[in-house]
């Protein structure tokens, strides 16, 4: 079966390889992919890959072979999955505990972009509280996981200020409801929570915008600068202020995914697919998509959707 592989040329991240079909597991659905979304934290591994790296962590498709231990959906069944790796390639094996089944009216493409970025939002979301009435800035808004927030925050009643580089990355998410600004540093506070993606210097300048008694929830380092903080500083700023470090990892994912899946189909969660494309372009997308120039996700289909 074809396969695409780490190259690391920053130029090509990707090629297609002729590999043995994988064997799953006894937990383990084989997938027949017919569509994948990559994540822009993926194309930051491409770069130095490690040894045996399989990208792929957002998959839709078809079950071909059911697990052996019974559980997870039947042959022929239309699934979503979150793999821990290895999902660009013609099948892939998901445990079934990262599987949900999709209904006739979810497509492969904007199932393809749910996974990561939508059970991020959706634990972030978690994580953050009750939202109804609250203020809340969400910084580096534009990618996969902000436009998710930005529609689940605005339908829970928050008051939503977003920070995007431009506003045509930010144009999505002014019409789901956010104020858009496009410096941290222009965001009117004080906010109730803050979610912060973007890291370096950004995140010391929304910190200083909570509220006392506040909350912080970094989740992200998009610039990919480490945060310096000083603690004199912030004896001048919001008293009592929480930080909570912030990672969406940890199993199960299936009920998280049937939930997004459940939004989608009831026309309450809309994907934003900034790209769409055959996987010969994976290479070229990756590139897009690390010097984010792409909005939102990005879908790659195989050409197995039935």
């Amino acid at each position: 079966m074809r396969r695409l592989i780490p190259t690391g040329d920053a130029a090509r991240p990707v090629a297609f390889a002729e590999v043995p079909p994988p064997v799953p597991e006894p937990g383990e659905a084989m997938i027949k992919v017919e569509a994948f979304a990559p994540n822009r934290g993926e194309t930051f591994l491409l770069e130095h890959p490690r040894p045996g790296l399989l990208p792929g962590k957002d998959v839709a498709g078809l079950v071909v072979q059911a697990a052996a231990d019974g559980s997870g959906p039947a042959a022929g069944t239309r699934v979503v999955g979150h793999p821990a790796q290895g999902g660009w390639a013609a099948y892939a094996t998901v445990p079934t505990h990262s599987l949900a089944v999709l209904p006739h009216g979810v497509d492969s493409a904007r199932a393809a972009a749910l996974p990561l970025a939508g059970i991020t939002a959706l634990r972030l979301l978690r994580a953050a509280g009750s939202l109804a009435g609250a203020r809340v800035l969400l910084t580096g808004a534009s990618g996969g996981v902000g436009h998710y927030v930005t529609e689940l925050a605005a339908g829970a009643g928050a008051r939503l200020t977003a920070v995007t580089a431009t506003p045509a990355r930010g144009a999505r998410l002014a019409e789901l409801g956010a104020h858009l600004v496009h410096d941290v540093a222009a965001a009117q506070g004080p906010f109730d929570v803050v979610l912060e993606s973007t890291g370096g210097p950004h995140l010391p300048t929304a910190l200083a915008k909570v509220r006392p008694g506040g909350l912080l929830v970094w989740f992200g380092q998009a610039c990919r600068a480490p945060v310096a903080l000083d603690f004199f500083e912030l004896l001048n700023g919001p008293e009592r202020v929480t930080i909570q470090h912030f990672h969406y990892a940890g199993d199960p994912y299936a009920s998280d995914l049937a939930a997004l899946v459940h939004l989608v189909e009831g026309d309450r969660l809309h994907p934003e697919i900034g790209r769409t494309a055959d996987w010969a372009e994976t290479a070229d997308t990756l590139v897009d998509l690390r010097e984010r120039r792409i909005r939102g996700k990005a879908v790659l289909l195989t050409g197995e959707e039935r």
